[in-house]
């Protein structure tokens, strides 16, 4: 079988070369729009492709305000600080994430407690996320508190795991009933849809990644998701270092981050939304191959929710048992085709083996059996 799927995608992409498992594409006006950039001579953050992003971004997502940042990590750092998250504070989101996810919340001295994913979606859990509060969790003067640590449980992060959407109406009701803030990581779903609505614009903030792997790249970059204006203007004031609008005079009225975006970054990133309808067109197109190809052969395709049109990021599928995911990691990679297990388990990471965690039935076994595979749109 992993010899079939060496030649199937080797098939797909139509080369004996190496196959990576995610390459950006560069077909329209990527270069000309950063070599304008780069005659401008605004390539830091000061130009009009960084509004122009950001404005294209709104557009796509009818989010009320985007902002522009480095990069997805700064993004989610960012959205949490506006939500509210602080020093102390316990945030819960799942162990089956990018590490990126829980360095955001290291890093504000926050920290992670780790909750089972939905085999529906891969991401968060809505029932595992309510049985652990009832368990663990108290509603007193302050909020949300952790009952045997008298921490502050501040918030809710789901990780939209390969661009697939979480069950959003679920963990809305559990937040709302336990007095959480919502925080989307939709670093890996720029293009998923959730019952109809972006990703990211559910929650109060939700943070995007345009990495160089990401549906679309500016090379390096984030963008955080606004609620609403007002949310957005002060989100751009603190991810701007907080500094004063004054002809010459440099007063900063906060502590800020200097989290902006590159206008070089930007003017990328402007060429590349002009394109992501392609590339979800030709994604869903090879997600639909993958598809048909394992059907019937023991191996499961991950698919889209039936609740949820997802950017099919990154294709995955699901091996019979460990020794046929160890075998075609083996003979796919030696063979060219790049292929990938999925994340280590965050509390398996020694910087997280002691943070608070429920059972984790489902992340283990999807830990155990998913692999992904090659998803760089294949004709543009």
């Amino acid at each position: 079988m992993s010899q079939a799927i060496v030649e199937f995608v080797r098939d797909i992409y139509k080369t004996d070369q190496f196959i990576p498992l995610h390459a950006p594409t560069f077909d329209g006006n990527e270069m000309a729009y950063v070599s304008e950039t780069i005659q401008s001579t605004f390539v830091s953050s000061v130009g009009k492709f960084v509004d122009d992003f950001e404005r294209k971004i709104e557009a796509y997502t009818h989010s009320p305000k985007a902002v522009a940042t480095v990069n997805g990590t700064a993004a989610l750092h960012a959205a949490l600080y506006m939500a509210g998250v602080e020093r102390g504070d316990l945030v819960i989101t799942q162990a089956l994430t990018f590490v990126a996810t829980c360095n955001a919340l290291y890093h504000m001295g926050a920290e992670p407690i780790f909750v089972d994913v939905s085999r529906v979606s891969l991401g968060l859990c809505p029932k595992a996320v309510e049985a652990y509060l009832e368990q663990h969790a108290v509603l007193d003067e302050r909020g949300c508190v952790h009952k045997q640590t008298g921490q502050r449980i501040r918030a809710v992060v789901p990780m939209h795991t390969f661009g697939h959407p979480v069950e959003l109406d679920e963990l809305i009701a559990v937040c709302l009933k336990w007095k959480l803030a919502l925080v989307e990581d939709a670093a890996e779903s720029l293009g998923s849809f959730y019952k109809g609505k972006h990703t990211g614009t559910l929650g109060e903030f939700g943070a995007v990644s345009f990495n160089g792997n990401k549906i679309i790249t500016t090379g390096g970059g984030g963008i955080v998701l606004c609620r609403d204006a007002e949310a957005g203007a002060h989100t751009k004031h603190v991810t701007t270092t907080a500094k004063v609008p004054h002809p010459y005079e440099f007063y900063h009225d906060e502590p800020g981050f200097n989290y902006r975006m590159p206008n070089l970054n930007a003017a990328l990133g402007c060429a590349q939304m002009e394109v992501l309808p392609i590339f979800l067109e030709q994604k869903r197109k090879l997600a639909q191959q993958y598809q048909d190809f394992f059907a019937g052969t023991g191996f499961q395709f991950v698919t889209e929710p039936e609740y949820a049109q997802s950017n099919y990021w990154l294709n995955a599928v699901i091996c019979p048992d460990a020794n046929a995911r160890d075998e075609l990691l083996k003979v796919t990679n030696e063979n060219g085709v790049m292929t990938r297990p999925i994340w280590k388990l965050m509390h398996r990471l020694p910087m997280f083996k002691d943070a608070m965690r429920g059972d984790l039935p489902v992340s283990e076994w999807v830990e155990a059996h998913l692999i992904n595979l090659p998803s760089s749109p294949t004709e543009i």
